[in-house]
């Protein structure tokens, strides 16, 4: 079966829940060992079909934000999906007093029980309303920025195609460029931000009415975060802050230095080469078959995987009208397949984003293989964006096929770009914590938070006045601050690893290889510190970790004559 021939059918509620209550009487009166098991794994597999029929609706509709059953089906899940959360709690209760929870634990690990506590402490039956109307809410921000229609000289872009133009050679074009997608932004500021200020008030509510002072501690909980907090992130930042705010301070001024340019602007910031940003030398189909080389010689486990991708049509890769921003991947349980969903445009972020989410979808695929149990699928989602930034450099030796005589170029620029990335990634995190910290701040307050941040750990940033961006809205394009609050320091946790990743597959490819497909098969059977320690990395949080990791980047960059490219 390809994608095309999956069959989509709305799951019944009543069913569901029915099936799902007959089940959690077994586990809750299970005499043996064996009965409770087998009606534990009945009940993985009900969450499997549903959230199947859940993903493949999220999918099409995300392809098509247009096509009104599609829509109508998100709705659906929107308005009933939290309504299971008082079942599957029930379930994850009987888990945690079950009488044989030693074989239990012996049979599926003990990180099950930590999820199951961490579930417990975010639902109540009075937050079900509130968990819609957030819903609703990510909902109505997607389907702002999906159907975005931007006029530019004449023609109509979205948010996908107009980033070729803003990486023009010609800087008016670029700023141009820019100045329009801006105005999309500005042009909907009053309701992107009246979404967020009601998305701010629903998670304080919900939070306060489970018992927290503020929405920070059940948003980790949320997030599944069992081995670190809040303290231990916020000195996480001040590291990067330390170590890094300094060397991206250096990088963009080579790149200054590069462009001829006194001071970067905004619009200048993703132009790195005087002699344009390389690009991937052919087609979207093109570059697809030139992943299948790659991945065919990388490992016979990659091979298998891409083939089954690709041949069963499991990637919709290129921009197009009505179709959600960004990318992502996602896994089809019951068809027992990822999905990778994209927006080529002519960039290098194409192979950037193809092999990142494959990094995604290969761990799903290899966990689906090797694991029974559905709440072990995914990691927490820091663990997840090990996979995915990783595999973007164990794909190093192959990025020839799709840039060419830029190789080089691009390699200097993914490996920059990626230190770049690490200052922005901790000021959105920060920029969460103090958002929810103060609930009652007003958009205006909200945005004069993140200028401040700006300039703590993005200090070169010029807006050329513009006036949207100089008001400190910049933040507002961020997908992850709306839909999965505190889902940002993750990137810049897993690019750390990923980092130490790049470095020992440099010195022994196969050791390292061999490490990632044991972290991958793992899923999330262990919590993020622990699926490190099994991938025989650092922790990010160790003292000293950021430093050591940094220095070998350093050096590689310091020997690279960017003045050549």
């Amino acid at each position: 079966m390809k994608f095309s021939d999956f069959t989509y059918e709305r799951p019944s509620i009543n069913d569901f829940k029915g099936a799902f209550v007959k089940q959690l009487q077994v586990v809750q009166e299970a005499e043996t060992f064996q009965e409770q098991k087998e009606a534990i794994l009945a009940i993985n597999q009900l969450r499997s079909d549903f959230d199947s029929m859940y993903s493949l609706a999220s999918v099409r509709h995300s392809i098509d934000t247009t096509d009104r059953f599609y829509e109508g089906e998100n709705d659906f899940f929107d308005d009933n999906y939290p309504e299971l959360n008082e079942h599957i709690n029930d379930y994850f209760r009987a888990l945690l007093v079950s009488p044989f929870r030693p074989e239990l634990e012996q049979t599926f690990g003990k990180q099950l029980f930590v999820i199951a506590e961490l579930r417990l402490k975010t639902f109540e039956p009075a937050i079900i309303e509130d968990l819609k109307e957030e819903n609703k809410l990510d909902s109505q921000y997607r389907k702002i920025k999906a159907q975005a229609a931007i006029q530019f000289d004449g023609q109509t872009y979205n948010l996908s195609s107009i980033s070729p133009l803003e990486l023009s050679e010609d800087r008016d074009t670029r700023k141009r460029a820019s100045e329009a997608k801006w105005n999309f932004y500005a042009e909907n500021a009053t309701s992107i931000e009246t979404i967020y200020h009601d998305m701010v008030q629903i998670r304080h509510k919900m939070a306060t009415e489970l018992g927290y002072k503020n929405y920070i501690e059940l948003g980790y909980a949320r997030m599944l975060r069992s081995d670190y907090n809040a303290e231990m992130v916020a000195n996480f930042r001040q590291q990067i802050q330390e170590h890094i705010v300094p060397l991206a301070t250096q990088l963009l001024e080579r790149q200054s230095k590069r462009l001829g340019l006194d001071h970067l602007k905004y619009y200048d910031e993703e132009f790195k080469f005087p002699s344009g940003n390389p690009k991937p030398k052919g087609s979207p189909k093109w570059m697809e078959d030139q992943a299948r080389i790659m991945y065919a010689q990388l490992s016979t486990e990659t091979d298998e995987f891409f083939k089954f991708m690709s041949d069963k049509e499991l990637m919709d890769l290129v921009a197009k009208d009505g179709k959600q921003t960004g990318g992502y991947c996602t896994f089809l349980n019951k068809f027992k397949s990822p999905f990778i969903f994209s927006n080529f445009n002519g960039t290098s972020h194409d192979i950037t984003v193809l092999t990142h989410e494959a990094g995604h979808a290969f761990q799903a695929y290899s966990t689906s293989n090797n694991m029974e149990l559905y709440d072990y699928l995914w990691p927490t989602y820091e663990a997840c964006e090990i996979h995915s930034m990783s595999m973007e450099f164990f794909t190093w030796p192959w990025m020839d096929l799709f840039f060419k005589e830029d190789t080089d170029k691009f390699k200097f620029s993914h490996l920059a770009g990626s230190i770049l990335f690490l200052p922005y990634g901790v000021a959105i995190d920060e920029f969460q914590h103090i958002v929810y910290e103060n609930p009652t701040m007003t958009p205006k307050e909200r945005n004069e938070v993140w200028s401040k941040l700006e300039k703590k750990y993005l200090p070169n940033r010029n807006y050329a006045g513009n006036k949207h961006l100089e008001e400190g809205r910049f933040w507002q394009r961020q997908s992850h601050v709306f839909g999965m609050p505190f889902y940002y320091i993750d990137y810049v946790l897993a690019q750390v690893c990923a980092f130490q990743f790049w470095k020992r597959s440099l010195e022994n490819k196969e050791e390292a290889w061999k490490d990632y497909i044991t972290l991958c098969k793992a899923g999330g059977a262990k919590s993020f510190l622990d699926l490190v320690e099994l991938a025989n990395l650092k922790s990010p949080f160790e003292e000293g970790c950021l430093e050591d990791v940094v220095k070998p980047i350093q050096a590689y960059l310091d020997r690279v004559d960017d003045s050549q490219f």
